[in-house]
């Protein structure tokens, strides 16, 4: 399906689970070594529609900075744009941080 949309030439925005996230982006790295847009995954702690749901704010963050980033996989959640290959899901920060 992605590849599809690629021949749009559009950014790309994927509401997804929080817990495989890293491995679709192992997954879209093999499929797609150079993405010409910016593929941007995002989710929430605490999907939308449950009380306390953090979703509404990765989601919108994830809209404006598909517009913004160069070609690549991103996940984008609180206030924070991490390459893919970086992240690593935090369970203790409740969030995705940068893993060098």
């Amino acid at each position: 399906m992605v590849r599809a949309i690629l021949k749009e030439n559009a950014a790309i925005v994927i509401a997804h689970g929080t817990d495989t996230m890293v491995e679709t982006d192992i997954y879209l790295k093999r499929g797609l070594p150079e993405p010409t847009v910016p593929i941007v995954l995002t989710g929430a702690m605490t999907p939308l529609g449950l009380e306390g749901s953090d979703g509404l704010q990765p989601l919108t963050e994830s809209l404006l900075a598909a517009q913004l980033l160069p070609p690549g996989v991103y996940i984008v959640m609180h206030g924070s744009v991490i390459p893919a290959n970086h992240a690593r899901k935090d369970k203790t920060l409740g969030s995705f941080v940068r893993n060098d």
